[in-house]
């Protein structure tokens, strides 16, 4: 039988259900996705201990940024595993479609990126002492984008690699540009006009943009709006991608 091409909420949440089931018995996964943002945020404080007004500065980019680099490495190595195994093949080759393989996966790491995203926006806030003007709620509204936009990025990337060592491959080719252009090392409107135009079609740009509004900002700003709709309309697009695209296995 083939794989059907409609999505099917059923088959999608069982397939998230899989994976969840998985990541449980794969503690040091968990460990990676979950608690090195937040090491990594605890160490960046204390870095700048004796300029606080530098960590606020970076920090909410950061914040942002960690949860993004995490999934996305975390994401494309596993959905690769699946294929090199052989489950993959064995998965499509039952009445699962694509998209609902690639909306199993997304809602799976979307959940662990929930968690993720909490304990990294609460630390930064109320224990780094990471000063907002903006709502917290916000800062982990952007938190949360960007982790599923990083889960997008490596469902995407794992159908072009053809093993783990590849797929790590990959993050210099598509996060290490977005990280140098998005704003946090030099303000974007400093840039070469060049950079600066590849720059405004980065996603990467878009979350740290979105992270310092809720900084400086204490209400709702239409800048803010068009951030996060830009993250997110990334994700989708990527994801929609990554069905497309998503190999029964590895030649």
């Amino acid at each position: 039988m083939t794989a059907t091409s409609a999505l099917s909420p059923s088959r999608t949440t069982a397939t998230a259900a899989r994976v969840l089931r998985q990541l449980r018995h794969d503690p040091r996964t968990i460990a990676l996705m979950i608690l090195v943002p937040c090491v990594m945020l605890f160490l960046l404080r204390y870095v700048f201990d004796g300029s606080a007004r530098t960590f606020d500065t970076i920090g909410a980019s950061l914040l942002g940024i960690f949860p993004l680099i995490t999934m996305f490495l975390v994401t494309s190595i596993a959905t690769l595993r699946e294929r090199t195994s052989g489950t993959l093949e064995r998965l499509l080759a039952m009445p699962l479609g694509k998209g609902d393989l690639i909306a199993g996966y997304a809602l799976a790491f979307g959940a662990v990126a929930v968690v993720q995203s909490a304990l990294a926006t609460g630390l930064a806030v109320w224990l780094l002492d990471l000063d907002v003007t903006g709502s917290p709620w916000l800062l982990l509204t952007v938190a949360l984008l960007d982790a599923l936009l990083g889960t997008a990025l490596g469902l995407f990337v794992s159908a072009f690699a053809a093993s783990e060592f590849q797929a790590v491959q990959f993050m210099p080719a598509v996060i290490f540009p977005q990280l140098l252009l998005c704003g946090l090392f030099a303000p974007r409107d400093t840039m070469h006009p060049v950079l600066e135009a590849i720059s405004d079609v980065l996603p990467m740009s878009y979350a740290v943009d979105g992270m310092n509004e809720v900084l400086h900002h204490a209400d709702l700003t239409t800048a803010f709006l068009r951030d996060i709709t830009v993250v997110a309309g990334c994700a989708l697009l990527v994801l929609t991608l990554g069905a497309a695209t998503l190999k029964r296995r590895t030649p």
